[in-house]
């Protein structure tokens, strides 16, 4: 037994590259966010591309989404993940060099996304729309990013493997599988190719992609996240730890085959539909099951919500988890589906998720983490993060509200029938209801927006009036 004065050696982790991933992610956040708005106000005011092919909505939309899931969602993750690793293993990241090399090689594919997209150069995949030279890129900065992460498991100076880490390990994992096997192409030329695989079998190589880049990608890792930084920011224990490997490994089992739900009243086999619809039902257990333990997390300490504006961020973000996971596998059912498909309500549900769910607990993960790693205990202003939260909150409200309501009303103007079997609306007239609720969405995105730009101006003000800790190498290190 080691004497009372021997010292107690810390931990020495390497977060630099932390640091630098969660300064891109709030900058990215604003981008993304922006061309958002950009977009939203096209559909209102269509006039807004100027008549430049490369402002229309078809070039900026993919762009819009690579910026928010890609730019801003992943450097959230990748900040996240390296800060968590190291602290729930107690050991410092796994070949740092390694580790700055997936921050370079992310920027460079985030580069070739703005540079490529407005050019119209894309493969035509939802969320998979860069060129191969690119998904060749994204394939080898992900190997890197495996190969770090799973090296500090590896190196791990206590015995137990942290749930949070199965959450971002299974997120890795995964996601690895779905691109490579998703961007199989066969390449034409340096800017275009073509899919490997060919008509519906394409459409569901591709919603296997699709649905489960949102299983994996925006909620796996988003739910390792959560898993570490609402303890920590709530000073209290998880609720219940058993739930949590049984949330981890219900849901994992069960994402990979919610993919067919996209292809409802397709030339997908009915069979196969079927099938994506009895997962999507079944997922509702293991995602409440994850949204009660995070929230369940605050037992006993539910006064520092009023005080707490980062809590704020990361209890509402599980709320907005709780009714998109339940939106969607009802959304799923054949006969609700046969309302919902084409409509604005899709679109209300995937921002519910990825605005309530992503964005809240990305934004309070953030104000957790960037004052520590910046020298202070808090951020610049908690004035300026409460009016973050609410402007955030009323934004999505104000979006989702607008996208639920206009969706199920077109849906209903599209499947009205006369006596006779002729439409009651024709496509324009729907098009013209729909006009207020576009409005509305604008509103809502600006609001949201707002906000993420009061977090830039905390974030810089952070760091001026912070400093960095030096990253300490012990004599062993040093000499390797």
């Amino acid at each position: 037994m080691a004497s009372s004065s021997t010292p107690v050696q810390q931990p020495v982790y390497y977060d630099t590259v932390v640091r630098l991933f969660s300064v891109a992610a709030v900058v990215y956040g604003i981008v993304g966010m922006l061309v958002g708005v950009i977009i939203a106000a096209q559909l209102a005011w269509p006039e807004l591309n100027f008549g430049i092919p490369y402002l229309t909505y078809g070039r900026l939309r993919p762009l819009h989404t690579n910026a928010v899931i890609f730019a801003f969602g992943g450097c959230v993750l990748f900040a996240t993940s390296y800060h968590v690793v190291q602290r729930t293993c107690q050991t410092r990241l796994f070949a740092p060099g390694l580790a700055m090399f997936t921050f370079l090689g992310w920027n460079l594919v985030i580069l070739l996304a703005v540079i490529t997209l407005p050019l119209g150069m894309t493969s035509g995949k939802e969320y998979a729309e860069l060129e191969w030279p690119i998904d060749l890129l994204i394939a080898v900065v992900w190997v890197s990013y495996a190969v770090v992460f799973f090296g500090t498991v590896g190196t791990r100076k206590i015995r137990h493997i942290y749930v949070a880490n199965w959450f971002f390990g299974a997120f890795i994992l995964t996601v690895a599988l779905l691109h490579i096997v998703n961007s199989a192409a066969i390449p034409v030329s340096l800017t275009k190719s073509y899919s490997a695989y060919a008509g519906v079998q394409d459409a569901m190589v591709q919603w296997w992609y699709g649905h489960n880049a949102v299983g994996f990608f925006l909620t796996a890792g988003f739910l390792g996240i959560m898993y570490y930084y609402i303890p920590k920011q709530a000073e209290r224990p998880v609720y219940s730890y058993r739930l949590s490997i049984v949330h981890f490994w219900a849901l994992i089992f069960t994402y990979m085959w919610a993919g067919p739900h996209h292809l409802h009243y397709t030339a997908l086999p009915d069979w196969t539909q079927s099938v994506g619809m009895i997962f999507s039902l079944v997922l509702l257990a293991p995602s409440w099951g994850g949204m009660i333990n995070g929230i369940m997390t605050l037992s006993g300490a539910w006064h520092k919500l009023r005080d707490d504006p980062i809590l704020k961020f990361l209890i509402v973000s599980l709320s907005f988890y709780g009714m998109s996971t339940f939106e969607g596998p009802m959304m799923s059912i054949k006969t609700v589906n046969a309302l919902s498909h084409y409509t604005d309500w899709t679109v209300g549900h995937v921002h519910s998720g990825a605005l309530g769910w992503v964005g809240m607990v990305s934004i309070g993960a953030l104000y957790h983490l960037i004052p520590r790693m910046f020298g202070r205990k808090a951020m610049f202003s908690t004035r300026a993060i409460e009016l973050h939260f609410w402007l955030a909150t009323i934004g999505i409200v104000l979006y989702i509200a607008a996208m639920w309501i206009a969706g199920v009303m077109q849906g209903l103007m599209w499947r009205a029938v006369n006596p006779d079997g002729t439409l009651v609306y024709s496509f324009v007239e729907s098009v013209k209801a729909t006009y207020p609720f576009y409005v509305i969405r604008v509103l809502g995105g600006v609001l949201y927006l707002t906000g993420m730009l009061i977090m830039l101006w905390n974030v810089i003000q952070t760091i001026r009036n912070g400093k960095a800790a030096p990253v300490a190498v012990p004599a062993v290190l040093a000499h390797a």
